[in-house]
């Protein structure tokens, strides 16, 4: 059972009081944080000298689409509805299973070099997305993408139940599971009702896309009378659970009662919200309401990065703008987002999102000794606002360092981007057959 220390840094424990401990100790045994504060006593495998440095809990990237790696800088400066049915899902119909692992692997090394320790992945081939977390020891909550308007709509179903309950609680319990209806305009009623009932049965959560944009709900009020997230409670979506719905940028006061009253989690993507120019989702609002909401970054085919500390210093300014208040999204509930509030919006707040004892031991180290990081006033602003990626030094998920002091330990970076390089190229050329 292997136990380690960390000494001297200063903890941001996200607990109830959002405590900031000053040259504290968090010590590690096993998966699992053992103490916080004052050193234990005890004989360590490894002991990690914090001076200068800041422990927080690893980020939780709240909705991505991993392998989309492949497709990074392919179909940019389009709108939504173009960029998906004249570019990315006709590239998408070409990738393999391979080429899916690939991708993942690429984005779990970036996000892994950005502090972020849980990712939740909607996507294709997702045995093989769970293949890379397990390989990599990162933590995720998958689930495969279902669209209804695919011939292979009911064996995807099928294929996606039997994977959420096989992948369910592996990889050393880093694997969470979900069902993936992409959204309601593309999975029929009677399918998504079959989906409602697998994820009740199965006991897992669903992760949908919701009210991302404009035509979205004008098209569902034309349709059904109702918006997204009214229709969504109508056809009982909300009563699996945990549910995770990404974007929800259109959402009115009514539609945000619902979220909060139905405890539906939600996955603010600013970058790739403000990228495909979908609008600013009601964060405030929804926060004073008592929605959980966590930050994702979307695919870095809309983003175009995975970088998470971009995404919370995105959603501190552009609300700030469109609020027209400096003080409507101040850093400590943004970082608090990016942390606790992703663990919650997935259900999983029982495990990670703080340094307390008893919680996984999934954390960051960051070097603060760098020039745009000096002077430190407020600890909190300087990570939300002026810290970057690559301030990150260490990241430990469940016990096991996979990042230490700027070297990856359990991927080899050289040789994944030269494989996602040639594979991407491939893709872009249309020298696939088709999926398979």
């Amino acid at each position: 059972m292997t136990r380690i220390l960390i000494r001297g840094a200063t903890v941001l424990t996200m607990d109830d009081e959002m405590s900031i401990l000053p040259r504290a100790c968090v010590a590690i045994e096993a998966e699992n944080i053992e103490a916080v504060g004052q050193e234990p006593a005890g004989k360590w495998d490894e002991v990690i000298e914090a001076d200068g440095r800041v422990a927080l809990p690893g980020f939780v990237n709240a909705h991505t689409h991993a392998a989309m790696t492949l497709v990074r800088g392919y179909a940019d400066d389009l709108e939504l509805q173009p960029w998906l049915q004249e570019k990315i899902w006709p590239m998408e119909a070409m990738l393999n299973r391979e080429d899916v692992r690939w991708g993942t692997l690429l984005a779990i090394a970036e996000m892994l070099r950005g502090g972020v320790t849980t990712f939740n992945d909607m996507y294709y081939f997702y045995d093989a997305v769970a293949q890379a977390v397990e390989e990599s020891g990162m933590r995720a909550c998958l689930s495969g993408v279902l669209l209804g308007f695919l011939p292979t709509a009911e064996r995807d179903l099928e294929q996606a139940v039997e994977f959420a309950n096989h992948w369910r609680g592996r990889a050393d319990g880093r694997v969470e599971t979900m069902l993936g209806p992409h959204a309601l305009y593309t999975v029929p009623e009677p399918l998504m009702k079959k989906v409602v009932e697998a994820a009740k049965r199965l006991g897992v959560g669903l992760h949908i896309h919701l009210s991302e944009n404009k035509r979205e709900v004008e098209d569902s009020l034309q349709q059904h009378g109702l918006t997204p997230v009214a229709h969504c409670e109508r056809l009982g979506i909300f009563e699996a659970g945990p549910v995770l719905a990404a974007h929800c940028v259109h959402c009115d006061e009514k539609d945000i009662e619902i979220l909060a009253r139905c405890g539906v989690g939600v996955s603010h993507n600013p970058g790739s919200n403000m990228k495909l120019a979908n609008g600013a989702a009601p964060v405030p609002e929804m926060l004073k309401a008592g929605v959980k909401v966590g930050l994702g970054t979307d695919g870095a085919a809309s983003n175009n990065n995975l970088d998470l500390l971009e995404e919370a210093r995105l959603a501190a300014l552009l609300h700030k703008l469109t609020h027209s208040d400096p003080t409507i999204l101040p850093a400590e509930k943004v970082l608090f987002m990016a942390t606790r509030g992703g663990a919650a919006a997935l259900g999983l707040d029982d495990k990670i999102g703080q340094i307390k004892p008893g919680m996984k031991a999934d954390l960051i180290l960051l070097d603060m000794n760098q020039p745009h990081l000096t002077p430190l006033h407020h600890v909190t602003s300087q990570i939300v606002y002026s810290a970057r990626a690559s301030d990150v030094r260490t990241v430990i998920v469940n016990g096991r360092i996979l990042l230490r002091e700027g070297q990856l330990l359990t991927i080899d970076e050289e040789a994944v981007m030269k494989e996602c390089s040639r594979r991407a190229n491939e893709l872009a050329r249309g020298e696939r057959p088709g999926r398979h």
